[in-house]
């Protein structure tokens, strides 16, 4: 279980991960959670190496920092740990915009640019989760190309990427990877402002219409954020219900809240947003604190609690689209 635990300040961040890592010149800090991600890097650290059937990771970026337009071919969704950010959508940030705060998640399509900026006057962080157990590559709008050259920095068709300007050279018969075509270009999704929005889960949102689990977690709450109604845990469907791969939810514990021996059939990361929360099993014991991720093996029972004396806002991320209920101790 420590080994399935990663403590926000142990991170290790990869400033190198992408082409666009030295545009617009201000340091991105990238993480690989549990991996393998889509970092071009292959000395991207990866903390866990565990099949999930989604991907976990992390962005942290100085203030006005700029994450270049570019689509994946898998879900993609961030929850804002801190600051304030701006998503825009089209090749050139044109044709979509909407800002996102503490707490809140947005979940972008698939086939659609996008990128995101550090608006806030903090550094901030993002805690993301991909689809797939291998999301496969970033498509970069064009000019990502272009901009990367002036830096140093070439992608070959492999996905590797070389820094020329460190003195790593392209390797004998690499294939250097081409600016995206005008043709994928215009076959990528269009949506605007209004359909970025409704990609967005606000933080505001669960207030209003919290669900109460079971009466074997009185004391906590628990809103469905993205996935289809499940009817075997007696959950509604979340803002965002089209298939990710997975579901995320947001779950509220109140101090002294207790959620009761049970287990899942599917593995549970679960991250800290606020507050803090003790893990028990047989044999063991952790407590986690804001920011950090701990990935539950399938069918081991555990009990949740908050000892502590604020109330603890996390958010759970369980594989499959129709995840089971949980199976509770006798």
């Amino acid at each position: 279980m420590e080994q399935r635990l990663i403590r926000y300040q142990e991170l290790i961040p990869c400033t190198t991960a992408f082409i666009d890592t030295r545009t617009p010149g201000k340091q991105k800090e990238n993480f690989t959670i549990i991996g393998p991600g889509v970092a071009e890097n292959p000395d991207q650290h990866v903390h866990i190496d565990i099949t999930h059937g989604f991907n976990v990771g992390g962005v942290r970026q100085e203030p006005h920092c700029v994450n270049s337009q570019h689509s994946h071919e898998t879900a993609e969704v961030f929850i804002v740990q801190n600051s304030q950010w701006a998503f825009r959508c089209g090749v050139e940030g044109e044709e979509g915009e909407t800002a996102v705060g503490p707490g809140d998640v947005i979940s972008i399509p698939t086939r659609v640019f996008r990128g995101f900026e550090n608006i806030g006057e903090e550094t901030g962080y993002m805690y993301s989760v991909l689809g797939g157990d291998d999301p496969g590559k970033v498509t970069w709008a064009p000019n990502v190309f272009e901009m990367a050259r002036e830096y140093g920095l070439v992608l070959l068709e492999n996905g590797q990427l070389i820094d020329t300007a460190n003195g790593e050279k392209i390797p004998d018969g690499a294939s250097v990877m081409s600016p995206t075509s005008r043709n994928v270009v215009e076959s990528m999704r269009k949506i605007n402002g209004r359909e970025l929005q409704e990609c967005v889960y606000s933080a505001d949102e669960f207030a209003a219409s919290p669900t109460v689990l079971s009466a074997r977690a009185e004391g906590m709450e628990e809103m469905p954020v993205i996935g289809e109604a499940n009817p075997v845990e007696g959950i509604s469907a979340g803002k965002m219900a089209w298939p990710h791969g997975f579901h995320l939810r947001c779950v509220k514990m109140s101090p002294g809240s207790l959620i009761e021996s049970h287990h899942r059939l599917e593995e549970e990361v679960i991250y800290v947003f606020a507050g803090s929360m003790v893990i028990e099993w047989r044999g063991g014991r952790l407590e986690l604190d804001a920011g950090d991720v701990l990935t539950i093996p399938k069918k081991l029972d555990r009990l949740f609690r908050n000892a502590g004396e604020e109330t603890a806002i996390i958010y759970v991320v369980r594989g499959s689209d129709r995840p089971q209920a949980p199976q509770w101790a006798v």
